[in-house]
């Protein structure tokens, strides 16, 4: 295989919601190119794309497959990614790595919530779009409606460059408004017959044709002038006026095609060779610094590695973009994220499974190599004279979460290790150990995605697990003061233990003053602040601790112990074990012993005597509240409002948004567990959502006993 420069390489994503056809379009065009001598199906399992054993087993895309194709003297990189919206991270990974989206749209059902996802990624990353209507086979299948969504969801900027004569069945030719001819297949697809359009097709075609030329003359003035002059363009021109309407995100050309039966890849691919820009035309990527950084091949080495895929027989597959100069067998690098020091061995271009050995590869092209030592995915490789670092790809948040264990309790190490080696695969798969819940939690984009993690597991990997419902990072605090006091006395032979600690507790809210005194029961106690410490909670929120101790009744030395008390109390609060968060403690009295007084006496005393006070100060617990979006068809708003209620959502607002009805609600945590299931079973799949940690906010009482019920039972099960 030949170098190809970087005005040679185009590099495309394939994306779509699940269902689409992407896997089977990446089929054909692998066999129109001749990398492939025979088209694969799904159904068959034996396709390019889909060929990790997971995939096999359940028939859909998991992970983004990269390709290549040579195509007219010119280098295609395409990524097939997954469609389920479960498995978003590997369309949001390759559209941050390619220059041009093509999303396909299923004929049977035309724009879909997912379809809607897709585009609003690719359109956030500003990256050129072009539709493809795929399945124009179906019997369902209703192009003019199908147009008439599109531009109703994405305006003016979509224009016709084809139209099929038939659907269903008997679809088998289309109109190409571009090249103004009419393209017919036989049964098995493949390279058209070109002929003339048919007379009784010529108005229509027309009035497409001529919306294509003022499309394409808008995006160049020379264009724009020539076709004020002739009312027209030649073909070249307008290529060259589409090619610059894709770069500036101002147009969005849509095909025609029937991906299983080979019917209009062959145009396509024509397409994506001639018209689509090169990485070279496109906009320049900023690194961390927020600096540009040409796709130059003169210049010095530098390497994104966007993808990491465990293989069996091989190991660790580390696939990468040249971000900028070369790389060449032998090269040597450093790591930008790690400090370490990097050989590549040999690099390959890839074709799913298949991969081919080269001898260079130049900016703006997309490989990968094996056995490297300490590289992970979204690490940086640099060569001499350059420090880049880039971290472009952003990932949404999880929406389901799961905890985790094995059924086998010495396993737990291979699990964790399991865990991380995937998460390198797909950095929407999250392990979190939760020191404060005491469990280890997975967390990822739906059921569907966790589900699978845990086929993998269990089938690769060899492990038995356990899914169960992860806890609530519930937080506790205080709405009035309170006091207490606590002695530890402890007489066991030798040297004993004594510690007696008088405290007050009470809500802190920032900038409050501090305290003078303080009344309980008619009794009037003044403070006089010896010492005072804010210490900021890692899990949000603040601890006030004043030393108000007067005539020595507790020496300074045992002042650290008693704070070490408190904070005992503060990581598993005495309600439900939760953290605690904003109290202000004032340690005012106390008594020690000359002999039996020590650190741990005075720990267990001030740990005693804060949860006894934490008790009577109004306790009351707080609950996770997260920012939830659910974009839904509006035939579906009301069963998808009426669940929220139930789930003690409030909702805050609704607004359409490019064919869907968009839902804001905020709700808690808890409710959220089996949500994307709920939503998916009332919808059919067909609505999405989103959420984002908004605040904590108070428990419902009822749910608060509850709670503490659910803690004083659980405690006591430990103990007994």
């Amino acid at each position: 295989m030949r170098v190809y420069q970087t005005n040679e390489i185009k590099n495309i994503a394939l994306i779509g919601s699940a269902g689409s056809g992407k896997t089977t379009l990446a089929e054909s065009m692998l066999f129109e190119a001749g990398v492939i001598k025979r088209r694969g199906t799904v159904e068959s399992k034996n396709t390019v794309s889909d060929y990790f054993p997971v995939e096999l087993e359940y028939g859909y895309s998991v992970f983004p497959t990269v390709f290549h194709v040579e195509w007219n003297n010119k280098k295609l990189n395409i990524i097939d990614c997954p469609g389920a919206d479960d498995f978003v991270g590997g369309a949001i990974t390759s559209l941050n790595v390619t220059d041009q989206a093509v999303i396909l749209i299923n004929g049977q059902y035309g724009p879909e919530v997912g379809t809607q996802n897709n585009f609003r990624y690719a359109e956030k990353l500003r990256k050129p779009v072009i539709f493809l209507i795929n399945q124009l086979d179906s019997e369902k299948c209703d192009f003019e409606n199908i147009i008439t969504s599109m531009k109703d969801i994405y305006g003016s900027k979509c224009v016709q460059i084809q139209y099929p004569l038939e659907t269903g069945p008997n679809f088998h030719s289309l109109i190409d408004v571009l090249i103004m001819k009419k393209l017919s297949w036989g049964p098995d697809g493949g390279e058209p017959k070109r002929e003339d359009i048919p007379a009784e097709e010529m108005d229509k075609a027309m009035e497409l044709h001529k919306a294509l030329v003022e499309a394409a003359a808008e995006n160049d003035e020379v264009l724009m002038e020539k076709f004020f002059e002739s009312d027209t363009l030649t073909e070249d021109e307008m290529r060259e006026g589409i090619r610059k309407g894709l770069v500036s995100c101002s147009i969005y050309p849509i095909f025609c095609v029937d991906a299983l039966h080979d019917m209009g890849v062959q145009r396509l691919m024509e397409f994506l060779g001639n018209v689509v820009p090169f990485v070279s035309e496109m906009p320049k990527v900023r690194n961390s610094r927020g600096e540009e950084v040409e796709a130059d091949c003169n210049a010095p080495a530098s390497l994104y590695f966007f993808k990491t895929s465990m293989e069996p027989h091989i190991g660790e597959v580390s696939f990468f973009k040249v971000m900028s100069g070369n790389v060449k067998p032998g090269d040597d690098f450093s790591n930008a994220d790690r400090g370490s020091k990097e050989r590549i061995g040999q690099i390959f271009v890839c074709a799913g499974s298949n991969r081919i050995a080269v001898d260079q590869l130049n900016a703006g092209d997309i490989g990968c190599t094996v056995k490297l030592k300490d590289v992970k995915t979204g690490n940086t490789l640099n060569g001499k004279d350059i420090e880049q670092h880039f971290n472009f790809i952003k990932y949404p948040n999880s929406k389901y979460s799961r905890s985790v264990r094995t059924e086998n309790a010495q396993d737990m190490e291979k699990l964790m290790a399991a865990l991380i080696k995937m998460h390198q695969e797909d950095p929407t798969w999250v392990v979190e150990q939760s020191k404060e819940l005491r469990q280890t939690i997975v967390h990822g984009q739906g059921e569907f995605h966790l589900r699978t993690l845990k086929w993998r597991l269990e089938n690769n990997e060899k492990l038995s697990v356990i899914y169960g419902e992860p806890k609530i990072p519930y937080r506790e605090t205080i709405t009035k003061k309170a006091k207490a006091e606590y002695r530890h006395k402890k007489q066991s032979g030798g040297a004993g233990q004594f510690g007696e600690v008088h405290l007050i507790v009470e809500p802190y809210a920032e900038g409050m003053p501090d305290p003078t005194s303080y009344s309980f029961g008619g009794q009037e106690f003044k403070i006089n602040i010896k010492s005072k410490e804010e210490k900021e909670l890692s899990w949000g929120g603040k601890l006030v601790f004043i030393n108000s101790v007067v005539g020595g009744a507790i020496d300074l030395r045992f002042m650290p112990a008693i704070l070490k008390g408190v904070m005992d109390c503060m990581e598993r609060g005495p309600l439900t074990g939760s953290y605690a968060r904003d109290v202000r403690v004032v340690v005012f009295d106390g008594k020690m012993h000359p002999v039996d007084s020590n650190e741990l006496s005075f720990t267990l005393a001030a740990r005693h005597a804060f949860s006894m006070a934490f008790k009577e100060a109004g306790p009351k617990i707080l609950e996770p509240i997260y920012d939830l979006e659910v974009f839904v068809p509006g035939d579906y708003m009301g069963d998808v409002m009426s669940d929220l209620q139930g789930r003690r959502a409030i909702i805050m607002g609704m607004d359409a948004e490019a064919g869907y009805q968009k839902l804001s609600a905020k709700i808690p945590q808890k409710e959220l567990s089996n949500y994307s299931i709920s939503l998916s079973s009332l919808t059919g799949g067909r609505a999405s959502f989103t959420t984002k940690f908004a605040s904590y906010e108070l428990v419902p009482n009822d749910l608060q006993q509850k709670l503490i019920s659910e803690h004083d039972a659980e405690v006591a099960e430990e103990e007994a």
